[in-house]
């Protein structure tokens, strides 16, 4: 009897160990990226000019996982990882299709994973640039987190991440901006975050700044991404002092059209993760939040991943675009993929600078 305590006791110290070693792991390897001056690849040979109308078009990937029957688990569904490498690769051919079919100037994506347990590993970036060509193309790492042992089952593992902006005028820079993330444990879950910048020179002698963003969503009580919002606004306003013009699009992660039940219905279950931005952030700059509806055939650019897509689940715009005043954006919308490809819908604005 005492040899059988003594052996459980030592795995249950084993055990306590390793936990403990895997913690420090975790808390350890936890780092932030930083600003970073960001490598412009690829060719184009296009121009940007006042009075012409272009098209920008912006899509959060779900680093291709996101299938219509699929839920990931820190939105309630049961999934961390795609179905399979097979599917995965049949499911970025597609979301890359879908991205060349628009036959945009300029385009916004997240979520794309560059070397992901998630993802197989799987270098996604080659998809979008294959499919897009003849742009200059810019990739900002959005995080590099810890391997994250949960769900036990099938855990997350390492993820490796971030924001792929194309244009088909030349870029002359590009940056990556970090911005501020939660001090507490949701670091670990909402990891780092940044936003990405470009400049495209226009013909007129001044630039466009073109921002690709996406904000945090697993925090606390969201406020963090307001936060995020800021120091973006203060960008955008101070280079728009100077002469330019900005726009940036991506996943806010918060109700852009203030109560999307109003277009879409009320969902079967109470959700509160996405706030609708304040007006007052708006107060004293030249900038508009676009959010993109056609309020004749509204159709929502995101839906809860808690599990499979389903008549009644929660639906609402998350994903728009940034503009200020000197841009004049001429038609926004939605572009309805029936979230086969990813838990968001792309979206699209029409735009000619003044």
């Amino acid at each position: 009897m005492k040899k059988a305590l003594k052996i459980i006791g030592i795995i249950l110290l084993v055990l306590v160990l390793l936990l403990a070693a895997y913690i420090a792991y975790v808390l350890i390897s936890y780092h932030r990226i930083g600003d970073q001056q960001l490598p412009i690849e690829g060719k184009a040979t296009g121009t940007l000019e006042t009075g012409a109308e272009y098209k920008v078009v912006s899509y959060n990937i779900g680093f291709g996982a996101y299938e219509s029957d699929f839920g990931f688990f820190m939105d309630g569904g049961d999934r961390a990882r795609a179905w399979s490498e097979e599917r995965l690769d049949r499911n970025l051919k597609a979301i890359a299709g879908v991205l060349k079919e628009q036959n945009a100037d300029l385009y916004l994506i997240q979520e794309i994973d560059i070397g992901s347990t998630r993802s197989y590993q799987i270098e996604e970036r080659t998809y979008f640039t294959d499919a897009l060509e003849d742009m200059a193309y810019i990739f900002a790492q959005n995080y590099d987190s810890a391997f994250l042992a949960y769900p036990v089952t099938q855990p997350f593992g390492k993820a490796r991440s971030g924001l792929m902006t194309f244009s088909k005028a030349p870029v002359t820079a590009a940056e990556r901006k970090e911005v501020p993330v939660e001090t507490g444990f949701s670091k670990f879950l909402d990891l780092d975050r940044c936003y990405s910048k470009h400049r495209i020179p226009l013909t007129n002698g001044s630039e466009l700044l073109l921002y690709n963003l996406h904000l945090s969503a697993y925090t606390s009580d969201g406020k963090i991404a307001y936060e995020q919002l800021e120091i973006l606004l203060n960008d955008m306003q101070s280079e728009y002092e100077k002469g330019n013009y900005c726009i940036a699009g991506g996943d806010f992660n918060k109700d852009l059209l203030g109560d999307s039940s109003k277009y879409f219905g009320k969902a079967d279950i109470e959700y509160t993760w996405a706030q609708p931005i304040p007006d007052s952030m708006f107060e004293g700059r030249n900038i508009a939040l676009i959010a993109p509806i056609d309020e004749s055939n509204p159709v929502p650019s995101c839906r809860n991943a808690d599990g499979p897509y389903y008549d009644g689940q929660y639906t609402l715009t998350i994903d728009g675009f940034l503009v200020t005043d000197n841009v004049e954006v001429i038609f926004a919308d939605v572009i309805d993929t029936g979230f086969a490809y990813s838990d968001h819908n792309p979206v699209e604005i029409y735009f000619l600078l003044k």
